[in-house]
């Protein structure tokens, strides 16, 4: 697939050395030449340096043939301006980063599809969704619902007690009605099967259905804390998007050291704001930190974020979420224990994986998990494909691929095994590592 990237920032960057991976023909345009130079010498793609609302430049980098067109600047109006005109050059599909959450409505989208381009992404909008998802259920790091919450992905971290640990999963005796699809042990990624084991301190995902999240929830060991009270460090977009997100039964006070940035968000929230530096341990407790469920850092500092975290669970705070952009950083959080982890770049590529599928394949979902080197996908199974042919056993699917559920066209969820067999029409949530989503999609593609 050749795919043009306009714009090299952190989003675009990541989305370049991910797709570049993929075996995808990448361009990537962007004015900062020293940037787009270090990026081609990084990665096997080719830069042009110019703006990506020139049309010469659009032209230089082979839009025509394009088959997608992502615009991911820090700039909305260049990113809608970019696609335009890579629809009119004939770009095949274009997707184009916004910061505006009208621009998602539904009449909105209609309006920008007549005119040529086909999505928008938010990542700020998507992470407070995700942040708002965390806080309610404060015992996972990550939940994830296929079908309406038919089959639900969760995951967390496994501690001393758990009744899970150090058992073969072949083993356990109560596992019919979740499955262990992957594993975080340290810095490795395991794609388990019957022989391994949960050892303390794996970050560890299941899949299960609505009726057993309890029973998840119990043999991780996992304790429920209602959040009601909450500080949230910086002013940033994605603060602004959680604090109009969050219930009403929620409190939430937001500590912002910039005294400007705290008087851009007074404008646009009724949450609490004060001009206060949360990174000070004494600010902190002057604000009442021992009292509060939950720690949110969210300030433009990846670093600040991890040790103001950091410093809150000193001061007793059991749940922390943390805005991690350096994916350096992201092992030293887990291992640093931060609750919940929020990467824009990840959830940015989420998004745009299931463009850069086969169009053959029809994709309801595609989702890159923090912790894990894992994607989860939600692809349908259409008659007449590979993955209707035979049982999952008989599939014979290679090590780092694993089917954990099938939600049948009734809308009912069921975890998958060996002997199951799907059907046409059916949805399957698919686990597998990045090298494999083109693999997979053999198995979910029409013949001929």
């Amino acid at each position: 697939m050749r795919i043009i990237i306009a714009g090299a920032g952190e989003v675009g960057t990541h989305l370049a050395e991910m797709l570049a991976k993929l075996d995808h023909s990448i361009v990537v345009i962007d004015e900062d030449g020293d940037h787009l130079h270090k990026m081609e010498t990084d990665n096997d793609l080719l830069t042009i340096e110019g703006s990506p609302t020139s049309i010469k430049n659009l032209k230089d980098a082979g839009t025509e043939e394009a088959d997608l067109f992502i615009a991911v600047t820090p700039h909305e109006s260049q990113n809608i301006t970019a696609c335009l005109l890579a629809s009119n050059l004939g770009a095949k599909k274009r997707v184009a980063r916004v910061d505006n959450g009208e621009y998602l409505e539904e009449n909105c989208k209609k309006f920008f599809s007549k005119m040529g381009i086909d999505a928008f992404i938010y990542p700020e909008k998507l992470a407070a969704e995700e942040i708002l998802t965390s806080l309610k259920r404060s015992w996972v790091r990550q939940w994830l619902e296929f079908g309406d919450g038919a089959l639900i992905l969760i995951g967390m971290k496994v501690r001393n007690g758990a009744p899970i640990l150090n058992k073969r999963l072949q083993d356990l005796t109560d596992s019919d009605h979740y499955r262990i699809v992957a594993i975080r042990r340290v810095a490795q990624t395991i794609i388990p099967r019957g022989s391994d084991q949960v050892l303390e301190g794996d970050i560890v995902y299941f899949i299960t259905t609505s009726d057993y999240v309890e029973q998840v929830r119990e043999v991780a060991g996992k304790e429920d804390i209602k959040v009601r009270d909450l500080i949230i460090m910086g002013a940033s977009k994605i603060t602004e998007q959680t604090c109009n997100m969050l219930p009403n039964n929620v409190s939430a006070k937001i500590l912002e050291k910039d005294k400007a940035l705290a008087d851009k968000l007074c404008k646009v929230t009724n949450r609490m704001i004060v001009n206060s530096d949360a990174s000070d341990p004494n600010m902190l407790v002057e604000e009442d930190i021992e009292d509060m469920d939950a720690f949110v850092a969210l300030s433009s500092k990846t670093e600040s974020n991890i040790l103001a975290c950091l410093e809150a669970k000193r001061h007793g705070i059991k749940k922390t979420i943390a805005e991690v952009e350096n994916m350096s950083y992201i092992p030293l959080a887990e291992q640093l224990d931060i609750g919940y982890i929020v990467n824009k770049k990840l959830i940015a590529a989420s998004y745009i994986y299931q463009y850069t599928l086969d169009n053959n394949v029809s994709v309801n979902r595609v989702k890159c998990l923090t912790h894990v080197d894992v994607e989860v996908l939600e692809l349908i199974a259409k008659p007449d494909t590979k993955v209707t042919s035979a049982t999952i056993s008989q599939l014979q699917l290679p090590r780092d691929i694993f089917i954990g559920g099938v939600i049948k066209p009734n809308g009912k969820g069921f975890i998958a095994n060996g002997n199951t067999l799907i059907e046409p029409n059916d949805r399957v949530v698919v686990f597998c590592r990045s090298a494999s989503i083109k693999e997979i999609s053999t198995h979910f593609r029409q013949r001929n």
